[in-house]
């Protein structure tokens, strides 16, 4: 079983940057393959990145090209770099962890507890 714990959230102006934080603990094995989701009020869970642990990466179209995701494997961190934010970005995001490959479906085994993160106009 993998613990995740995502930190970084925050109020930033549309234009903003931020960089989210997903640390992971226990079986670290389990997270092969990671996913960034978002929930904003009264939507359902959308998937923004996923990373395998080889390197390879998915974004969803709204968010490529302003989001980066990426791993320090060394500290067991998936991150997720945020650049010209939206208030559409506003939601809260969670992290995701399985050995399976949901690529951006909410089908993932582990989550963390969430981090709200709220772009202002």
């Amino acid at each position: 079983q993998v613990q995740l714990v995502e930190s970084g959230g925050g109020s930033v102006q549309a234009g903003g940057s931020l960089r989210l934080a997903c640390a992971t603990s226990g079986d670290t094995s389990t997270a092969y393959y990671m996913a960034w989701f978002r929930q904003a009020p009264g939507k359902e869970r959308e998937g923004v990145a996923a990373s395998v642990n080889n390197g390879i990466t998915v974004y969803a179209g709204s968010v490529k090209g302003r989001f980066t995701i990426s791993r320090d494997n060394a500290k067991n961190i998936l991150y997720l770099e945020m650049s010209s934010l939206k208030p559409e970005d506003t939601a809260m995001y969670y992290c995701a962890a399985d050995r399976v490959w949901w690529l951006l479906r909410p089908d993932y085994k582990y989550w963390g507890q969430g981090t709200q993160v709220t772009v202002s106009s």
